[in-house]
């Protein structure tokens, strides 16, 4: 058996209807689409979400919300987890390639500090935004929390 030998069983495939090609197919003069209306006409196409008259479901379901286009959206992280991560890789600073190297950020994120659970390493966190309670703990413990720098607008 090769490639240019092989062909579908026998009666698992049928021949084209052949419509429009006259009325000894039986399926000439209207071609199957029926006498007159929108659907008989040749470039008809039925708008999206039709559905035959009844009222369509889009505009049955309310709309509920909205997207607030300004809002900034934080990759938080806890000072459980940064005691943690300097603990086991035995680190005094961690900024974000820190994070993004140890699969706790990505690259574009922005990062927010916040006070869930207990630190007490001397940690220098490089972040976006802290809440004022993680701050006051990694100031406790003797570290520092310094915020990154905007880049500058050209």
């Amino acid at each position: 058996m090769n490639l240019h030998n092989l062909k579908p069983a026998v009666g698992s495939t049928h021949r084209e209807r052949r419509i429009g090609r006259g009325q000894g197919s039986g399926k000439g003069g209207t071609s199957t689409r029926g006498h007159k209306g929108a659907q008989s006409r040749s470039g008809y196409s039925r708008k999206i979400g039709f559905e035959g008259g009844q009222m369509p479901i889009y505009r049955i379901l309310p709309k509920r919300g909205f997207k607030n286009i300004n809002r900034v959206s934080y990759n938080a992280i806890n000072v459980s987890t940064l005691q943690q991560l300097a603990e086991k890789k035995n680190l005094e600073k961690i900024d974000r390639e820190v994070l993004i190297s140890n699969g706790l950020a990505k690259k574009n994120d922005l990062i927010v500090v916040l006070a869930k659970g207990e630190l007490t390493s001397k940690i220098h966190v490089v972040a976006d935004k802290y809440s004022a309670k993680a701050k006051a703990m990694i100031e406790q413990c003797g570290g520092t929390a310094e915020l990154v720098k905007a880049p500058a607008a050209e």
